[in-house]
């Protein structure tokens, strides 16, 4: 029988570490976004300091940690929510064919460096510099969702990257497991097997997601429960993650696979803004179980190898991932911003090193020094990040040769960011009453069409806070952003709300996500961009219909009315609530003097 005693003290052990690594965290990743850092190194830099290499106020960082790795899988789990199998299938050849390249040569150099400038043996050599050609999904797709780039194509060709390095976590076990000098264990699996485990388990996935998790969050959308759909996301994912624990796979690919297969459903929406808090909160306590385990011992006693180390880490992936990028097509600045974008090492890393560790081929001390090196490289990765997105609209859609940029434009009253079929009608809007405009465009095609009908359209991107400094926004009265990017959230807009706070803000918004995701930023004014036109097109209907113009006035009305209401609900519930307001047989409008439409209406 359990000791209620021991219970009390574990609750309460449980509590006052919860209360230190939340609030010491809190502290430091609010400074750090201050300073622009990122919230990745001040979580890192927190366990540091409360981990038992530095003023031990928590302890057993490595039991944390692998609570701590479900932010991980939560995270692969929503980026495949972002991805539908037919998007999935036409990014193959990066998948295969650029992952593949970049796991193969970055490991192959990265052992090489370090048998020829250590004395570790070959097996060791590999064993510590394989991991390390995998990169930090963990930190990587944050950034890229949060500035709405992982739908580029430079965003697609950093996930691409990191998908195969998450899928390759299979295949480098087995090298592990196959150069092991630990007695052989008689019930673990071989390479092949696992092979063949890994296909079966996808195709099962895939067959559960189509037959058993659709029909399900059919039946919750009808009871209108949100709690369901939390519930269900939960489910989701850690059933596929146990499912590839259970056969010794990665279980982070188990939880991309559920996002997958969730990625077409209707509820993809509802389920990705519940499931989003967890994924916050336990990515964030995993970087700071990585600090904690970091043996501040082993750095003192050989600083200069590990910085080194570190530096050779970043150099080298570097100098590798940027040509291979640009042998897949990538432009050349592009490809050295996704060099340093993907040049730290990886969290699944330290998975690799426990293993090399468990069959003999490097000792402890080894695993802990390798620990520090990626972790230092991560602590990079803030300050690598800044520049890589400086780098990835160098040459974005052309390189912009010969094309103006904003600080040559008159300083004006407003400034539209997106000249396509949208932002045209706006500015036009605008110039036709005197209005000082600058328009902003980051494609070359659509500035040399506009310029043959003597419209100066300027090159940049415009979701910038630099452009848009050289662009005049802190003189501007309005900033109007009628670009068609779906992903331009609160990640991209707070700062630029931030920045420029005498300008008025509007935002063109894709559809009611994206609107509801923006609600809570103080704008000067959203418009959803096919909204109106759609209400345009309704009235022409009624009135093909017969109906007079009072009766189609009143029926956009009562549309708008409750279209607002909806809207109002959903902000407050999500995206699914208030279906009982649509409009369908058994609810419709009240009209006065109701028309009875003839046949030959």
């Amino acid at each position: 029988m359990a000791d209620p005693a021991a219970a009390v003290s574990a609750t309460e052990l449980l509590l006052s570490e919860g209360v230190i690594m939340l609030g010491v965290a809190l502290v430091l990743v609010v400074l750090f976004r201050r300073l622009g850092l990122g919230a990745t190194l001040g979580y890192l830099i927190a366990g540091a300091l409360i981990g038992p290499h530095g003023f031990a106020l928590v302890g057993g960082g490595e039991s944390k940690m692998h609570i701590a790795e479900i932010g991980i899988v939560l995270l692969l789990f929503l980026v495949g929510l972002e991805l539908n199998p037919t998007r999935l299938w036409r990014l193959r050849h990066d998948i295969f064919g650029l992952g593949v390249l970049q796991v193969a040569l970055c490991g192959v150099a990265l052992a090489a460096v370090i048998y020829l400038m250590t004395g570790f043996t070959l097996g060791a050599a590999i064993a510590l510099g394989l991991p390390l050609a995998l990169s930090s999904t963990a930190q990587v797709l944050p950034g890229l969702k949060e500035s709405g780039r992982i739908n580029s194509p430079f965003g697609e060709k950093a996930f691409a990257i990191l998908l195969l390095q998450d899928l390759a976590i299979v295949p480098l076990i087995t090298i592990i497991a196959a150069l092991s000098r630990a007695p052989a264990d008689p019930h673990a699996p071989p390479g092949w097997m696992l092979g063949l485990y890994t296909v079966g388990a996808i195709i099962g996935l895939v067959l559960a997601g189509r037959f058993i998790l659709q029909p399900l969050l059919r039946l919750i959308g009808r009871l209108g429960e949100r709690e369901l759909f939390v519930a269900i996301g939960l489910f989701a994912v850690l059933a596929s993650a146990a499912l590839m624990q259970a056969l010794n796979l990665s279980t982070a690919l188990g939880a991309f696979i559920a996002g997958v297969m969730l990625a077409d459903s209707p509820y993809r929406h509802e389920i990705e803004s519940d499931v989003e808090p967890f994924r916050t909160i336990l990515l964030g306590l995993f970087f700071v179980a990585v600090g904690m385990v970091l043996d501040l011992g082993v750095i003192a006693r050989q600083p200069f190898f590990i910085i080194g180390m570190a530096l050779a880490l970043v150099a080298v992936k570097v100098l590798l991932i940027t040509p291979i990028a640009m042998l897949f097509g990538v432009p050349r600045w592009q490809a050295l911003g996704l060099g340093l974008l993907l040049s730290q090492g990886g969290e699944l890393a330290f998975v690799l090193f426990d293993q090399a560790r468990g069959a003999l081929l490097i000792a402890p001390e080894a695993a802990s020094m390798f620990s520090a090196v990626v972790t230092l490289s991560m602590m990079s990765t803030p300050f690598l990040l800044m520049i890589a997105r400086r780098l990835e609209f160098s040459d974005e859609e052309g390189d912009g040769d010969g094309l103006d940029g904003p600080e040559k434009a008159p300083r004006g009253t407003a400034i539209v960011i997106g000249y396509g079929r949208f932002g045209q009608t706006v500015a036009q809007m605008l110039m036709g009453q005197g209005c000082g405009v600058t328009l902003i465009d980051r494609k070359p095609a659509q500035i040399e069409l506009s310029s043959q009908l003597d419209i100066k359209v300027y090159y940049g991107d415009g979701t910038r806070l630099d452009l848009l400094r050289r662009a005049g926004a802190e003189e501007a009265t309005l900033l109007i952003f009628c670009h068609d990017d779906r992903h331009f959230g609160p990640g991209t807009l707070a700062p630029i709300l931030e920045a420029f706070p005498q300008a008025a803000v509007l935002v063109r918004t894709f559809d009611r996500s994206h609107l509801i995701a923006v609600h809570d930023l103080p704008l000067a004014g959203t418009v959803r961009e096919v909204f109106e036109s759609a209400v345009a097109m309704g009235r022409a209907a009624l009135t093909r219909l017969g109906l007079d113009e009072t009766q189609v006035n009143e029926i956009e009305r009562q549309y708008r009315a409750n279209d607002r209401k909806r809207l109002d609900v959903q902000i407050a519930s999500g995206l699914m609530a208030a279906k009982e307001l649509l409009f369908r047989p058994g609810r419709t409008m009240v009209l006065p003097e109701k028309q009875v439409l003839g046949d030959d209406a």
